[in-house]
């Protein structure tokens, strides 16, 4: 906008000079001095403009019309040139990117809680945001798609998320969306390339090493590269993959325990899966078909692998999977279980479909790349599906909401399948057909300042005490305790007289109406006198009365 402002200061110092070097007449239409500069300046401003006003402080002489017309010419021009060029500029790309950018900044720096930054806003990360929305947790987005930002926009979030179309590989776009900020609490890094999120990994262990970061990773030498940076937690979705597959043959109750504790909050409860062991075919053998043979293999299941890329594979089968001649090959009559693991979502449907065509009772594995193809998938209902995507989100939400949830399944590997039978039908009855809510709480004056400031009155507080209807202390609260850490010591599944202490960290599983309740008694001293002793320290009218009522 330089050269259209100094081209407007310009006209506008000519026509306002002339004005004031021009005769003018009287009212008698005898000769009068030129105008003085205050009047000229007046004159020319809303003459210039097209407001138009009239000629003051006397009719003009004709010198002087002939010099306003040519003047009224000039700033014409000048103004819709300036105008034009106005139009063209916020139009500009560059421009855009650049207010854009500044905006984002700035609700990034006006930050007032903790919040996430998460680098990818693809499948993964969209979970990841619906996740944390759900849960009123604060998060960044940088996306390097503008398309994906715009959507996210248009998406139906509690908050304005600031999000930002950039490159989250440029460390100088990492510290515009908060990577210093004193409220960043972690970087989830879930791009869909494993070299941009290894980038992502090593910047923010350089810039800010006392956050914690997760990356996605799917190939062994990019995750050794993470790892000799200290990163945090790397997720490898085919191993993860692998490893529940290999556990759910081995300890089904096991699996089905790990999944209901670890899937997404308060959606559809997942299906029982109960591959068996024997003969299976395993159809694609790359990264994803090698992860789970050396799952698979140990657990006793013998595997047929076809793949005609893959040098390792059966020789002796030709073709991918999807015609019946190829799986008779494979031997699929003496088989229990296939597992249609490809890069490609229409071939693993075609192996899967074939499969069944061909021995109905087949245990069927299909590998779901992309989540635009969920409505095939759900339509073919194969016994197991595999989203990378989903196993991603599901395993970063738990480690950043409930980091004591990573104790309890180490601890609940050494019980065996019944109790973990026991503890399955539980959860499965917290939420109406829902997975449940695993959260964790601190009993310390930030967190818990009620319970906090009661515990260190010296006052005795059992588990189940607290585990009451904040509306009705007489009904018991729909929730089981995980899980209690207390100065390094960890109690599994702690009783209902278990006592508590200030500075316990409880895991528990719940509905999200049900963490509300329990949350708002351990804070408010009067839901708690209330929940504790049945007494109503209620202390406003309007309180007593509506409490009454």
């Amino acid at each position: 906008m330089r050269a259209p402002i100094i081209l407007l200061i310009v006209l506008y110092g000519i026509a306002v000079v002339g004005l004031t070097l021009v005769p003018g007449v009287d009212a008698a239409g005898k000769p009068a001095p030129p105008l003085s500069f205050f009047h000229a300046f007046y004159f020319i401003s809303y003459t210039a403009t097209t407001i138009g006003f009239g000629e003051i402080p006397n009719a003009f002489s004709d010198a002087q019309r002939m010099w306003v017309t040519v003047c009224i010419y000039l700033t014409v021009v000048g103004w819709s040139y300036s105008v034009v060029t106005l139009i063209a500029l916020l139009q500009d790309k560059g421009f855009q990117n650049t207010l854009t950018t500044n905006r984002f900044h700035r609700r990034v720096r006006l930050l007032k809680e903790p919040f996430y930054l998460i680098c990818g806003c693809g499948e993964t990360g969209s979970l990841i945001a619906h996740t944390f929305d759900r849960r009123n947790q604060a998060f960044v987005v940088l996306e390097k798609d503008e398309q994906r930002v715009q959507e996210l926009d248009l998406q139906d979030f509690k908050t304005d998320t600031p999000a930002l179309a950039a490159d989250a590989r440029l460390p100088e776009v990492l510290m515009l969306a908060g990577l210093k900020h004193p409220k960043c609490r972690g970087v989830l890094a879930v791009t869909n390339d494993e070299d941009t999120n290894l980038a992502i990994a090593i910047a923010v262990r350089l810039l800010n090493p006392d956050i914690p970061v997760i990356a996605r990773a799917r190939s062994p030498a990019v995750t050794a590269n993470m790892a000799s940076f200290g990163t945090n937690h790397i997720i490898n979705p085919f191993e993860r993959f692998a490893e529940y597959l290999a556990l759910a043959v081995a300890s089904p109750e096991r699996f089905r325990l790990i999944e209901l504790l670890t899937s997404l909050p308060e959606t559809p409860i997942p299906e029982v899966h109960r591959p068996p062991s024997g003969n299976w075919i395993l159809c694609g053998y790359g990264r994803f078909g090698h992860a789970v043979a050396s799952h698979l293999q140990p657990t006793g299941v013998n595997l047929t692998i076809i793949d005609p890329t893959a040098a390792d594979a059966d020789p002796r089968i030709s073709g991918d999977g999807t015609e019946a001649r190829t799986l008779i090959q494979a031997g699929i009559e003496n088989a229990v279980g296939i597992i249609a693991g490809s890069d490609n979502d229409v071939n693993n449907l075609s192996i899967a479909v074939t499969a069944n065509e061909l021995k109905p009772s087949l245990f069927v594995v299909a590998r779901q790349n992309h989540a635009a193809n969920s409505l095939l998938f759900d339509a073919y209902d194969a016994d197991f599906i595999m989203v990378p995507s989903r196993i991603v989100a599901q395993e970063c939400i738990a480690i950043l909401t409930t980091p004591l949830l990573a104790h309890f399944l180490e601890m609940q590997r050494q019980q065996n399948e019944a109790w973990s039978h026991a503890l399955v039908e539980r959860l499965q009855t917290l939420c109406d057909g829902l997975t449940p809510t695993v959260w964790g709480i601190n009993l310390n004056a930030a967190e818990a300042p009620a319970t906090w400031r009661a515990l260190m009155h010296d006052k005795r507080i059992k588990l189940a005490q607290i585990l009451r209807d904040g509306t009705d202390r007489s009904q018991a609260l729909a929730i089981v305790p995980l899980l209690i850490e207390r100065d390094g010591d960890y109690f599994l599944l702690p009783g209902d007289d278990f006592p508590l202490l200030a500075g316990d960290h409880l895991l528990l599983a719940s509905s999200h109406d049900t963490r509300r309740n329990l949350e708002y008694t351990l804070q408010n001293p009067n839901e708690l006198d209330y929940v504790l002793d049945g007494e109503n320290h209620a202390s406003s009218w309007l309180w007593r009365k509506l409490f009454s009522h």
